[in-house]
């Protein structure tokens, strides 16, 4: 209920946006904010922008983040643009795809300077009907690059590269390394994230902070 409250008090404020043309525009999305509207929510980021851009004739979604994680969303304004930005976002790290980094809080001491996660992932339902995700051996190929940032005597402070752009990818792979991520209330130290808002952190530390890609319509390298 907490959460919704605030997310709902985000919808009443402009999302920011961090870059606009005629093709895409990048949001900065809020912790707390869903994509879309539904199950029980009335409200989500693309809402919030057809409130904000009335005028608009189209407004799709180019990529997903989880409810829980905030930064840079793209929103295709034309559909040429999001069938561009949808085979980027496909081919993940590789090739002609979008370079996408986030900065992420870790319970524990991280000592690789960079580390190559490779590890399957599964998604399966909870008996309530809630989605989760698992390291299995038959699970779909999944990798991370995480790359330490910083490193304090109960958390480390890393970036991680998606090269795959699996659901909760780099919450599974983080939590089953050992290495949950602060505040994460699916895969995360439950025990540990009931102290963390008496500390200041109130949500989930994991960041879409960074990404490079080619502009869908002209093909110049975009640095967001």
């Amino acid at each position: 209920k907490e959460e919704e409250i605030a997310a709902g008090a985000e919808i009443k404020a402009d999302l920011p946006i961090v870059y606009e043309d005629e093709a895409m525009l990048v949001v900065d999305k809020p912790a707390g904010l869903a994509l879309h509207g539904g199950s029980g929510l009335s409200f989500g980021v693309i809402e919030a922008l057809r409130r904000q851009r009335p005028q608009a004739r189209f407004l799709e979604l180019a990529h997903r983040l989880d409810r829980e994680t905030s930064g840079l969303l793209l929103v295709g304004k034309k559909r040429s643009a999001l069938t561009v930005l949808h085979d980027m976002f496909r081919e993940g790290g590789q090739g002609r795809g979008a370079d996408k980094r986030y900065l992420l809080l870790v319970l524990g001491r991280w000592m690789d300077p960079v580390r190559n996660v490779r590890l399957p992932l599964h998604k399966y339902l909870l008996e309530s009907g809630e989605r989760r995700v698992r390291v299995a051996s038959d699970g779909k190929p999944s990798h991370t690059i995480f790359r330490l940032v910083a490193r304090w005597e109960r958390f480390s402070l890393l970036e991680a590269e998606l090269r795959t752009g699996r659901t909760h990818q780099i919450r599974v792979h983080c939590a089953h390394l050992g290495f949950p991520i602060a505040g994460d209330e699916k895969y995360g130290d439950f025990t540990l994230n009931r102290t963390l808002p008496k500390e200041g952190l109130k949500r989930m530390f994991l960041h879409a902070w960074k990404m490079r890609l080619p502009h869908p319509a002209s093909g110049e390298v975009m640095a967001l």
